[in-house]
């Protein structure tokens, strides 16, 4: 099997090219779409981690049955009203972080949920993070590349323009792959999770 480390292309991580508050202030389905193939960079406990992002999906507010804004008010939530570009960080049953971007205008409750980074820096380190060598899916799920990255509750409502967290242009995606957010159970099934199409490293394949 090829390793993680041969397969992981070069980047240069520079806060000096994070998106801008323009990139996220605009409607949760574009942002959602775009962002795949952004790298995202991480620079918790001294180290720099970052990957690709090759999946997400986008949740609305209070108008979205599957978006944690249709339900509370209070607490971390309330990252999700903005300003934009900001994170979102909360506990999937009450254990794993999940690291979500802001989006839209400040006021109107929008997130991007990042379910899956392909790694391609401190690859050691993020395997560290999650216990040992797990291969190279190890930041294939929401909770997992967050505990990859280092993010914790610690960062919600940071800033993603600088460290120790941002966004910054990557590699194009290619064929983009829509389909039903995973594990929603409110509402109607919204086309809304986004992937980079037929990437192995995906945190589930997508419907034909």
């Amino acid at each position: 099997m090829t390793s993680t480390r041969s397969q992981a292309p070069a980047f240069v991580t520079d806060p000096a090219r994070a998106l801008g508050a323009s990139f996220y202030e605009r409607p949760v389905v574009d942002v959602a779409r775009d962002l795949l193939g952004c790298l995202l960079v991480s620079q918790h406990d001294g180290v720099t981690t970052a990957g690709l992002i090759i999946e997400t999906e986008a949740y609305a507010g209070p108008d979205d049955p599957a978006s944690h804004a249709a339900f509370r008010r209070n607490g971390t939530v309330t990252a999700m009203w903005g300003p934009p570009g900001r994170a979102y960080v909360y506990r999937a049953y009450g254990v794993y972080p999940c690291f979500n971007v802001v989006t839209g205008p400040e006021g109107e409750a929008s997130a991007v949920l990042i379910r899956a980074i392909a790694p391609v820096t401190g690859i050691e380190h993020m395997a560290a993070r999650r216990g040992g060598a797990v291969g190279p899916r190890l930041a294939s799920g929401p909770g997992r590349l967050a505990v990859a990255l280092g993010i914790t509750l610690a960062d919600n409502g940071r800033p993603l323009d600088g460290p120790p967290l941002w966004i910054q242009p990557g590699a194009p995606p290619g064929c983009i792959a829509a389909g039903p957010r995973i594990g929603v159970r409110r509402g109607d099934p919204r086309p809304w999770r986004f992937g980079i199409a037929g990437h192995p490293l995906l945190s589930r394949p997508f419907p034909p």
